[in-house]
């Protein structure tokens, strides 16, 4: 079996766990067998980290069903690969080639190598960040709820931000804390730490360490840290900006607040697209324009690495980047002083097309069986879906069973990739040494 095909088998098995357990009557608040549907669809959300769902989870599931979400968020955050790895080396077995050859394709790493160290990193940074969420909220909820719900509500919340799945225990999800400064800015940074990635983490940590010990040798940061830091800081700046600009005159999300509160809305607004979910206002009211910037964000999301989804920030870049060659007249793409390879091109237009195909077909298909919905609706539930953001403008849980299936297979596919998911089904591409002739063909 190809290890294309070993991930998203992985990936459908640990949905399968998941959908199994959140049937049992132990998962539901009333004690009662679960909806196979409500089960599946919430155990596919989870695992593949969107925060997409049919029901209240705070009401509706009882803390097991919620405890059962938070390890399926768990592992669908960190990876199958990873996750699986990890056993490994909790029980103390050795890698064998086959599965460094995994862990090099699931983390899209350029060496083998050290594999054993990286997921030690990646589980070590998770633990940090999480951990230190969870102290942060509980300043935020123990007051309110106690120390038992309180602690509870900071785990649930804290795990589901860096890992920018979105499920809340809220009713409201967090509209009520929109103008809590704690929350806002713990949330956000979870999410955005989150989703740029465990390789641009680490060279922070390793510059901070250098500054902190005051060592003389300047550290050179990789390309990927470059583009996904720049990405990253543009995108959030443009669209709080955006938000800000557009939903202030809009009495049902920015409009009733004061200055201090919009600003915070519109910085939340502006991160959770980027592919977590949480909703600091109703996403149902925002105006057209704001939906689409929204969708936009949603498209692009995190950044390779991390535990966000859609196409992702360096994908943008590189098309972006071969945008401007074009009009420049030149031939060869660079990024910082630094050449791409026509491999990366192709890869990043075969993302771009394979995600747009996705969408346009999955939106195709639940506009024919749900026909009395807005367009721009079902365009926003199933961009949230793919990219596994897990933002909604309500209609989750009013969609038909067949359009509640559609957005599963969508949130699978954006989970694992288009990429992979293709590899898996046609086979792993093999290098041909056949070579065609040249010929010119009108473009554009």
């Amino acid at each position: 079996m190809t290890v294309s095909r070993t991930v998203c088998l992985g990936f459908l098995a640990v949905i399968t766990i998941g959908t199994i357990l959140l049937m049992m009557p132990l998962s539901t608040s009333d004690g009662t067998w679960n909806d196979p549907i409500v089960a599946l669809f919430t155990s596919t959300s989870a695992v593949c980290v969107t925060g997409l769902s049919v029901v209240d989870p705070g009401s509706y599931f009882s803390f097991w069903g919620q405890l059962f979400m938070t390890l399926l968020v768990q592992i669908g955050g960190l990876g199958y690969m990873t996750s699986t790895t990890f056993l490994i080396l909790l029980i103390g077995r050795k890698f064998d080639l086959r599965q460094k050859v995994a862990i090099q394709q699931a983390l899209d790493r350029p060496g083998m190598s050290g594999s054993a160290q990286v997921i030690r990193s990646i589980i070590a940074t998770t633990l940090i960040f999480e951990i230190t969420g969870i102290f942060l909220l509980l300043p935020a909820f123990v007051p309110k709820f106690g120390w038992n719900q309180g602690l509870w509500l900071s785990i649930f919340h804290s795990v589901n931000a860096w890992n920018n799945a979105g499920f809340s225990l809220f009713k409201d999800n967090l509209i009520g804390y929109q103008s809590s400064l704690l929350v806002v800015f713990t949330i956000t940074m979870l999410i955005i730490f989150g989703g740029i990635g465990y390789q641009v983490i680490l060279e922070m940590y390793l510059w901070l360490r250098d500054r902190i010990l005051k060592k003389n040798h300047n550290q050179i940061f990789s390309l990927d840290f470059k583009v996904a830091t720049s990405t990253t800081i543009i995108l959030l700046v443009i669209g709080t900006i955006a938000f800000f600009c557009i939903e202030i005159r809009n009495p049902e999300t920015f409009g009733y607040l004061n200055l201090r509160g919009q600003i915070l809305v519109a910085w939340f607004q502006s991160v959770t697209p980027r592919t977590a979910g949480f909703n600091t206002i109703d996403i149902g009211k925002m105006t057209t324009a704001g939906l689409f910037i929204t969708i936009a964000l949603m498209f692009i999301g995190a950044s390779p690495g991390g535990t966000g989804g859609g196409m992702k920030t360096t994908t943008l870049r590189v098309l972006t980047s071969c945008t401007k060659t074009i009009l420049q007249g030149k031939e060869e793409v660079l990024l910082y002083d630094r050449k791409i390879a026509i491999s990366l091109i192709l890869k990043a237009v075969g993302v771009l097309v394979g995600s747009v195909a996705t969408v346009i077909l999955a939106t195709i298909i639940i506009s024919l069986t749900d026909p009395t919905l807005d367009f721009i609706q079902i365009l926003f539930e199933v961009v949230s879906a793919f990219a596994t953001v897990g933002l909604s403008t309500g209609i989750t849980a009013s969609i038909s069973t067949a359009a509640k299936l559609i957005l599963i297979v969508t949130m699978y596919i954006g989970r694992v990739g288009v990429l992979l998911l293709m590899s898996a089904v046609l086979g792993d591409p093999r290098p041909t040494r056949i070579h065609y002739p040249e010929e010119n063909l009108l473009v554009g």
